[in-house]
Formats: C-alpha cells, structure tokens, sequence
C-alpha cells in the first residue's frame, strides 16, 4: 500500500473518534512510519529484533500522570504501516481494521489507560 493511502486511512480513523475524545486531544503528533526504530523498540520493552511486534507507540506523558503545571513537547503517536500490513496481509479492510485498532490503542495511552485495562476492554 503506497503511504500516502496509508495516512488516509490513519487520518480516516482519527476522525473517527467520538467528539468528546476529540475535543481532549491536545498537543499530540501523529507520525507514520514504515517500521519502529531500536529505540522504539526498547522504549516499548521489545527486543531490536521484534520489528513485527510493534504497531504503534505512544511518545508521552498521559493525562493522568501529569501535574497542575505540565509544560511539555507535543506527545507523539507513531503508527507502523510495514508491521501492520504484515500481520494482516494486503486485505484493504483488514488493514483499515488494523489501523483503526491502533490508533484507538496509542490514544488511550495518551488518556492513560495502561495495556492491561486495554486487554480488559478487548483492544490490545
């Protein structure tokens, strides 16, 4: 899939948040990636050869854990295209799907809900 049809569907996904989530989201970046990096990698607690393993990650401070006075970069949310299509194949739905669910995930890192509350919820 060529990135630029990739970015619509991540674009396509954001906009397809609830309003009250949306009105929320501040300060926060998202990027497109082929693949993580390393340090993406060891950042999530993977191993630098565990390329396959990561979708998406969450740069950042949540919103729970931040004080009256957080002064920050933006958080950043990097969405993996090679690692996802990989997982689903080249299924133009299954990939919409995929992208979705990702995104969903790293957001809810951004409102501070950990991966164990995700599992719960059915969207790790």
């Amino acid at each position: 899939m060529l990135l630029e049809d990739f970015a619509s569907l991540v674009e396509e996904a954001l906009e397809s948040l609830p309003e009250e989530f949306l009105e929320r989201l501040e300060n926060v970046q998202v990027d497109i990636e082929e693949w993580p990096t390393r340090t993406d990698l060891e950042a999530a607690g993977l191993h630098s050869r565990s390329k396959y393993s990561l979708l998406g990650l969450y740069h950042g401070v949540p919103l729970t854990d931040r004080g009256a006075y957080y002064v920050a970069l933006p958080d950043r949310i990097t969405i993996y295209q090679k690692p996802i299509e990989a997982l689903v194949g080249g299924d133009a739905e299954r990939i919409r799907d995929q992208v979705k669910r990702t995104v969903i995930h790293e957001i809810a890192h951004y409102y501070g809900i950990d991966d164990d509350r995700l599992d719960e919820l059915g969207w790790s």
